[in-house]
């Protein structure tokens, strides 16, 4: 079997993480031969694996057009392709084989639906993009998702078989911490997450404003965010600081330090659009307690956890009221 594939969108966060997972797999897979088609990203080359740059494609959407419609299926074609395996959440064009699609983007699936005045990209990979996956989808010959909740929704959505869905889980590195310990004195509460309008740092923000009412400063929030991201965030950073709340922006960190953090505070997730929600699970390792927005990924992820809780979404005065539960002991 001659598997190509496809992924030329890669190069680098957790779409580099995916692609590097399967070439590691592939290369154990020595039964079997594969072409890999990326644009940037850098992959080595085995006796059973080829692997083919082609950068300019990374220049503008046009040149990713073009190379998806008009030169991406003659390689099909030159390499005697038997299948396709794409990475990018939607069938190549004119393939001529059978395809398995990989589908890690939740948006088209997520039980949220955004409104075009509300945030315009989501928007449109929910009603453009995602009437594309799903018609991809209904032609492939498999689908590959992260997670079960995934899975049933694309079954019920497209209304295809369950066995055409199989849940691959990606490989994620857990690193080992001290044994959880917070802090009963200034407890210390973590959201670690980008500016994405659906990360809904809002209703964090809330919280805090329902704990400052009530009375309470003995304690911190991090995010990994600097507060000069985008406006929404900029908006957020100076309501901080007119109201004089406990919030730090801190901006991204090494994952070592971010583990330590997990070991020593409690991890408040209200963003409502994930696929997997990856903080949960490394919460989860490292003992902490969780406070999550009550959505279908949070639920697969932690839903048997004992230390996880669930809020309503964009509820900021219930979040404070459970997060009170280590401010009064």
């Amino acid at each position: 079997m001659r598997t190509l594939v496809y992924d030329v969108a890669a190069d680098s966060g957790g779409a580099a993480t995916v692609l590097q997972s399967f070439y590691e797999e592939f290369c154990r897979d020595r039964a079997n031969q594969y072409v890999f088609v990326l644009s940037v990203f850098h992959l080595e080359k085995r006796p059973h694996i080829k692997v083919l740059n082609f950068p300019w494609v990374k220049k503008s959407p046009l040149h990713r057009l073009y190379f998806d419609y008009f030169i991406a299926h003659r390689l099909v074609k030159k390499y005697k392709i038997d299948q396709v395996l794409s990475l990018q959440n939607i069938e190549l064009p004119r393939a001529g084989v059978p395809q398995i699609v990989y589908e890690h983007n939740a948006l088209p699936f997520s039980e949220y639906r955004f409104r075009p005045w509300e945030a315009f990209r989501p928007w449109t990979t929910q009603q453009i993009l995602g009437r594309m996956m799903k018609r991809s989808i209904r032609r492939a010959k498999k689908v590959l998702v992260q997670t079960n909740w995934m899975k049933a929704e694309i079954v019920r959505q497209c209304r295809i078989p369950k066995d055409r869905v199989e849940v691959k889980f990606p490989a994620v590195e857990m690193i080992k911490t001290a044994p959880y310990h917070l802090d009963e004195q200034r407890p210390v509460f973590f959201y670690p997450a980008n500016a994405s309008a659906y990360k809904n740092h809002r209703t964090f923000l809330k919280a805090c404003q329902y704990l400052k009412k009530a009375g309470y400063e003995n304690y911190e929030v991090i995010w990994t965010v600097t507060g000069e991201e985008n406006e929404g965030i900029r908006a957020l950073r100076k309501e901080v600081q007119r109201q004089n709340l406990p919030v730090r922006f801190q901006g991204s960190m090494q994952r070592k330090a971010l583990f330590d953090l997990y070991a020593s505070s409690v991890l408040v997730f209200p963003s409502y659009i994930e696929t997997i929600g990856l903080p949960l699970l490394e919460a989860r390792s490292a003992g902490a307690w969780i406070l999550a927005a009550d959505c279908l990924y949070a639920r697969d992820c932690v839903g048997d956890y004992e230390r996880a809780a669930f809020f309503e979404t964009f509820d900021g005065e219930k979040l404070g009221q459970m997060m009170e539960k280590w401010l009064r002991e």
